[in-house]
C-alpha cells in the first residue's frame, strides 16, 4: 500500500465516484471543472468502445447512439458473419446507450479535465441488447433476484509487466526494475520484487483512488514480474465495472513508466499463466449467507452451487478462456487447473473452498483467465452455480492432495469450448440463443484469423524436417 495517508473506501466512493441522477452528475462535473466525458461500453472482448464529447453536449442529450456492430466485433477488428449470427442486424442499425450515473469517475491520466461513465445498451423499443456483456450480467443477477438471493463476488486479477514490445514476432521479456536488472527465477509473494516497481504501483494506487476504486491487496505472483491485485467483495455488476476500469488504469499507469501491462492468459513461454479467480457467495433476503445453515454448517445450496459449477464449467469455457492463447495456460505442467474437481483450501483444483467462518463461506472459481471479459466471466461463473441450485445437484467428494495428475475435464481448445457452449441447453435459457450464437460466431472468426499466422514452432520443427 502507498505510504501516503489514504481515505477509506466509503469516503472515496462518496467523494470521487458516482452520482444518483442526471442533476447530481451535472453538479459533480461542474464542481471538478470537467470539460469532456468519455462515454464507454464494454464489447465482447471487454474493450472500451464509445465516444468522447464535451460535457455541455453530453448533458444536453445524455443518451447516444452507436452501431450494433460494436457487439459483433472480433479482437482482431473484424466482424462475425451476420448470416451466422443469431439476431444479427445486416443493416447495422444503431443501439441506444444510456449512462449509468453510478459509474461516473474522473479520468486521472487525461491531460485535460475529463470524466468517464459506463453505459448500458438498449434497442430503440427499450429492450436490453441481448448481446451486450453488461446487460448479460444484469440478466444473470436478475435470476438470483427473482429467488430472493443476492450474489456477492470478489475478483483477483493477475497480470504481467513486460518491456515494451513493438514487434509481435519477438517474445515478451520482463521489464527492468529500479535495481537495473530484470527478474530471474520465481518470486512468489516477494516484497522486494514488488518494490522494484514502487513508483509504478504508487501511480496505480493514486489513479485508483482518484476514481473511487479500492485495491484490497497487491502481491507478486509466481512469474517474472507477474503481479496480482485483489478487489474487495461486493455486488457482481459493481465489481465487473471495477475490473473493467482497473485493467485500463493499470495499462495507463504502466505506459507512464515505459512498461506494458498485459492481461494475456499466457504471455511468456515457460512462465505461469495469468488468472482471474472469482470468489462467490450468495446472501439470503435477510443478509445471511445462503451457503451456511442456521447451525453454521455448509448448506444444501452450498453443495448444489459447487455441483453446478462442476457440471457447467466445461460448457462456459469459451467465455472463461476466450482466446487460443487462453488454453496455453491450462496445462498439466502449470499451476492452473485442468479439471472441475473441488476441495477445501486446495489450490490444485478448479474449484476451491477457502477457509472461512460461516458468514464468509464462499466458492472460488480458479478456472477463468485474466484475458476474459469481466462481465461475461462473472455472469458465466454465477450461471453455473445458479443452475446447480435450481437443479438441486450434488457435487463429487472433495479432493485431498494434488488434482494436477487427474484426467483433463476441461476443453483443450477454443473450437471444442465453443461447441460445448452452443450445445448446452440449460445455458441457452440463461444466456439466450442470440448471445450464444453471436459469441460463437465471433470466436470462430477469431480462430480463423489465428490460423492465418505461422508460428515459430512450425518454422523450427517443420521447415526442414517434413
Amino acid at each position: 500500500m502507498s505510504k501516503k495517508k489514504r481515505s477509506s473506501l466509503k469516503e472515496a466512493i462518496a467523494d470521487r465516484r458516482g452520482a444518483a441522477s442526471l442533476d447530481e452528475a451535472r453538479a459533480w462535473v461542474l464542481e471538478r471543472g470537467v470539460e469532456e466525458l468519455e462515454c464507454v461500453v464494454a464489447d465482447q472482448a471487454g474493450v472500451a468502445r464509445g465516444k468522447i464529447m464535451p460535457a455541455a453536449k453530453f448533458f444536453a442529450s445524455p443518451t447516444m447512439n452507436m452501431p450494433s456492430s460494436i457487439f459483433h466485433q472480433t479482437i482482431a477488428g473484424g466482424y462475425a458473419d451476420d448470416d451466422v449470427v443469431g439476431g444479427g442486424d445486416p443493416a447495422d442499425s444503431d443501439v441506444v446507450l444510456e449512462p449509468d450515473f453510478s459509474t461516473l469517475a474522473v479520468v486521472p491520466w487525461a491531460s485535460d479535465p475529463t470524466a468517464q461513465i459506463i453505459h448500458d445498451a438498449f434497442h430503440r423499443d427499450g429492450r436490453p441488447v441481448e448481446v451486450s456483456p453488461r446487460q448479460l450480467l444484469k440478466r444473470v443477477v436478475d435470476l438470483y433476484d427473482k429467488k430472493g438471493w443476492t450474489p456477492v463476488i470478489a475478483p483477483e486479477i493477475e497480470f504481467y509487466l513486460v518491456k515494451p514490445n513493438t514487434d509481435p514476432d519477438y517474445p515478451l521479456e520482463p521489464p527492468i526494475g529500479r535495481s537495473g536488472r530484470p527478474e530471474t527465477g520465481r518470486q512468489s509473494y516477494s516484497i522486494s520484487a514488488v518494490n522494484e516497481f514502487d513508483e509504478l504501483f504508487e501511480d496505480i494506487y493514486d489513479l485508483s483512488e482518484a476514481q473511487g476504486l479500492e485495491i484490497d491487496t497487491l502481491i507478486h505472483e509466481e512469474g517474472a514480474a507477474q503481479m496480482e491485485i485483489n478487489l474487495r467483495h461486493g455486488h457482481p455488476l459493481a465489481l465487473a465495472d471495477q475490473v473493467f476500469m482497473f485493467k485500463r488504469t493499470i495499462r495507463e499507469a504502466a505506459l507512464k513508466h515505459n512498461i506494458y501491462a498485459t492481461f494475456m492468459a499466457k504471455p511468456i513461454a515457460n512462465e505461469p499463466g495469468s488468472a482471474m479467480h472469482i470468489h462467490q457467495s450468495v446472501l439470503n433476503a435477510d443478509g445471511s449467507n445462503l451457503f451456511s445453515d442456521p447451525q453454521g454448517k455448509p448448506s444444501s445450496e452450498f453443495f448444489a452451487f459447487l455441483a453446478g459449477t462442476q457440471k457447467y464449467l466445461p460448457s462456459v469455457m469459451c467465455v472463461l478462456a476466450p482466446y487460443v492463447n487462453s488454453y496455453r495456460r491450462l496445462t498439466r505442467q502449470s499451476s492452473a487447473p485442468i479439471n472441475v474437481q473441488w476441495g477445501y483450501d486446495n489450490r490444485t483444483t478448479g474449484i476451491r473452498v477457502p477457509p472461512s467462518g460461516p458468514s464468509a463461506r464462499r466458492v472460488e472459481n480458479r478456472v477463468p483467465s485474466s484475458d476474459a471479459n469481466p462481465y461475461l466471466a462473472i455472469a458465466a461463473s454465477l450461471a453455473c452455480g445458479y443452475l446447480g441450485m435450481i437443479e438441486g445437484l450434488q457435487p463429487t467428494e472433495p479432493i485431498e492432495g494434488s488434482a494436477h495428475g487427474l484426467d483433463y475435464a476441461l476443453p483443450r481448445g477454443l473450437l471444442e469450448a465453443v461447441a460445448a457452449f452452443e450445445d448446452c441447453t440449460p445455458l441457452q435459457d440463461v444466456f439466450g440463443r442470440s448471445f450464444i450464437d453471436t459469441y460463437g460466431a465471433i470466436k470462430r472468426a477469431e480462430f480463423e484469423t489465428f490460423m492465418r499466422v505461422i508460428s515459430p514452432w512450425e518454422r523450427e520443427y517443420l521447415l526442414l524436417n517434413v
